[in-house]
């Protein structure tokens, strides 16, 4: 059974353009295995007014007769419709109906035309009518280019918009509701937020096992999935393999990532810029910095499950075979607090406005030469600095003395002459008595567990 968690705002979203009496065109995209063919489904499930079509990679011809099986199936009416694209969403149109295209990127693929046929139908008849459309797509490259961008034929059109997003790491726990913090915050940092990646997770099992069952192991439902995906998205991916692999191994510099990727570092723009369009890899700066003009720019992995493959994975898999049911152990298990820690760190950005009583202008990291702030917050009373320690000791007096420091060196702008820093705390193993007893001595300290970051995303 399929577990459908969140997403409440799209189906409120989606809702009010069904019960609207004006005509809707509404875009969802985002990338794959988000369960953007869930949501529409949840969506239209109570309806008879809806037709749900999802496309598939076949002739022209053939996706269209597909359409009108569907299409008459639901208006039995409509059967003497002549089979024509246009003709078929003009009648539907008349009848009010709610129509979901899904992987609308596979009729762009056989029928170049046809997003200017729809804006012409729109223009001319659709917009007078109840009608509502949905174009589903999770080639993100073909969605901005053929649907969004300003040269696009139906651009303009669209009354609404989901950029569908992985869930919270709060969402995805309840996909293991019996996961302790630490475990849950481990495992949202090897699956991530994509729900297909959580549905593989058997919450009546240890997380080790889980992994190994499932991503480890050959048998495995998502052993394959980051090559497979990569593969469907990209004609030569070699390249992309050696620049994930390096980024999954801490490489965040262009020239480090060059550098261990085997790859000239002229062209190695190109190569991170289709991946960031993929949405795998981001390009983050010092959070005092301005994202146009900043050149200090790192990149990173976006998705858990690709960081966790292309580190413990990708290049291992003879030694996955010959150490079968014990691969987790021998090698993630020696690596996973350094595998957590950046993933850690991400969380607790997050969960800093939800956690400190102030008006964010934003938050992030920061770095200059050798200091750097795993958290630093930006706000009208000042700064709120962090440090995120997700290690196997209690943080102790000293980290909070190196963050004072760290902290006194972050030159921003937009500091008020008479602004306070505050200094927050995130640890997995707690913090020494003389820590908490400064914490207790003065307002400008706050700690936090992992229940309190897990439970505010």
């Amino acid at each position: 059974m399929v577990q459908f968690i969140d997403r409440d705002v799209e189906l409120d979203q989606l809702t009010d353009c069904y019960e609207s009496e004006t005509a809707d065109l509404v875009v969802i995209y985002g990338r794959r295995r988000l369960g953007k063919s869930e949501l529409v489904r949840q969506s239209i499930a109570d309806r008879d007014d809806a037709v749900y079509y999802q496309a598939v990679e076949s002739t022209a011809q053939n996706q269209l007769e597909q359409f009108v099986d569907i299409v008459t199936a639901q208006f039995p009416s409509l059967r003497n419709v002549r089979r024509d694209w246009e003709a078929l969403l003009e009648t539907l149109g008349e009848e009010d109906a709610v129509v979901v295209i899904d992987e609308f990127p596979f009729l762009i693929e056989e029928d170049e035309s046809l997003p200017s046929r729809i804006q012409r139908v729109w223009d001319m008849e659709l917009q007078e009518t109840g009608l509502t459309l949905l174009l589903v797509g999770s080639s993100i490259s073909v969605m901005e280019d053929k649907v969004l961008s300003g040269s696009a034929p139906l651009y303009g059109r669209r009354t609404a918009t989901i950029d569908l997003k992985p869930l919270s790491a709060s969402n995805a726990q309840q996909f293991f509701p019996n996961y302790d913090s630490e475990t849950a915050i481990t495992a949202w940092s090897i699956y991530g937020g994509t729900p297909y990646y959580l549905q593989t997770i058997d919450p009546e099992q240890a997380l080790g096992t889980n992994v190994q069952q499932s991503i480890l192991s050959e048998r495995g439902l998502l052993y394959s999935e980051p090559e497979f995906l990569l593969r469907t998205e990209l004609r030569q991916p070699n390249t992309y393999f050696s620049i994930l692999r390096a980024l999954a191994h801490g490489r965040r510099t262009p020239n480090e990532i060059a550098g261990m990727a085997g790859v000239e570092s002229q062209s190695l723009s190109t190569y991170l810029q289709k991946l960031r369009r993929l949405r795998l890899v981001e390009r983050h700066i010092p959070v005092t910095e301005s994202p146009t003009s900043s050149k200090r720019g790192r990149y990173r992995i976006a998705a858990p499950l690709f960081r966790f493959w292309f580190r413990f994975v990708y290049g291992n898999q003879d030694q996955l075979r010959m150490l079968s049911d014990d691969a987790y152990d021998e090698l993630v298990v020696p690596e996973l607090a350094d595998y957590v820690s950046p993933l850690f760190e991400r969380l607790c950005q997050r969960a800093l406005s939800k956690l400190v009583n102030r008006r964010f202008r934003d938050v992030g990291q920061w770095w200059f030469k050798q200091h750097e702030l795993d958290v630093l917050g930006l706000t009208d009373e000042g700064l709120v600095a962090g440090e995120c320690k997700f290690t196997s000791h209690p943080v102790s007096e000293g980290v909070l003395s190196d963050l004072e420091r760290t902290a006194s060196e972050v030159r921003w702008s937009g500091m008020p002459a008479d602004g306070e820093t505050l200094y927050v705390l995130f640890s997995r193993s707690g913090y020494t008595d003389d820590l908490k007893r400064v914490a207790d001595t003065r307002d400008d300290v706050l700690l936090f567990d992992l229940s309190e970051i897990i439970s505010s995303q």
